[in-house]
């Protein structure tokens, strides 16, 4: 029996320097998933996440809401289609940032928790992220990936199937200064993007900051939490 381990997809991502979002190979981030909530007996897409293990979900504290009931689904590609493989969960537990503050998004800790209500079985097509080891500081200009069925352009609609878009990191010099984020952005955020074209709406709220490592392996360095240019 194939053993999984964290941050090595079976299906490869496409990592060409594209300037744009594009569609994903599919299940190429076997971690992302659906955050769906539940209204009127329908389930609706509200953000992206990331399995950190086989019973955690990590995505974005705004995402969150202790007044919905909220699922995830595992494995997919395209939310519009009818697909094998899907594996959906409910949450039975969401635990936010102890310092999230829902009205103060610029405090930061946009982080939340999200425990199954089983564990998931990993396959070919649903496999956790890595964490990169404590204290790790990407350098400037280092290309990461970011993904989710965010919307395509500026309060269109959101993507089919999942997307990918290349950010560069920013470094905190820079992404603080006034004319970029200022005292918004805090030492445990990290920027990426700011080329006025790919946007992390080309990702999710929620979604995975994607980074690879020197031994080829991909770690999840960040949430998306907020950004400017598309809406």
């Amino acid at each position: 029996m194939r053993t999984y381990g964290c941050g090595v997809p079976t299906y490869k991502p496409a990592t060409s320097r594209v300037v744009n979002g594009e569609d994903a190979v599919p299940h190429s981030w076997p971690w992302q998933v659906s955050l769906q909530y539940t209204s009127g007996g329908y389930w609706y897409h509200t953000c992206g996440g990331s399995l950190i293990s086989s019973e955690w979900v990590l995505t974005a504290g705004h995402c969150i809401s202790t007044s919905r009931v909220y699922r995830v689904q595992l494995g997919r590609h395209n939310l519009r289609q009818v697909e094998s493989n899907i594996k959906t969960i409910s949450v039975t537990k969401l635990i936010n940032h102890p310092k999230w503050n829902p009205n103060v998004l610029s405090n930061g800790n946009d982080i939340s928790l999200l425990k199954l209500a089983e564990p998931v079985e990993f396959s070919d097509t649903i496999q956790p992220a890595c964490l990169p080891p404590a204290g790790v500081i990407l350098e400037h200009n280092f290309g990461c990936y970011v993904t989710g069925w965010g919307n395509l352009q500026t309060d269109g609609p959101g993507a089919d199937a999942l997307q990918q878009g290349l950010l560069l990191v920013v470094g905190h010099d820079i992404c603080s200064q006034r004319d970029w984020w200022g005292v918004t952005v805090k030492n445990n955020m990290i920027c990426a993007g700011g080329d006025g074209i790919v946007s992390s709406c080309y990702g999710d709220s929620g979604g995975p900051l994607n980074c690879q490592n020197s031994q080829g392996g991909w770690e999840l360095h960040g949430v998306v939490s907020f950004g400017s240019s598309l809406g």
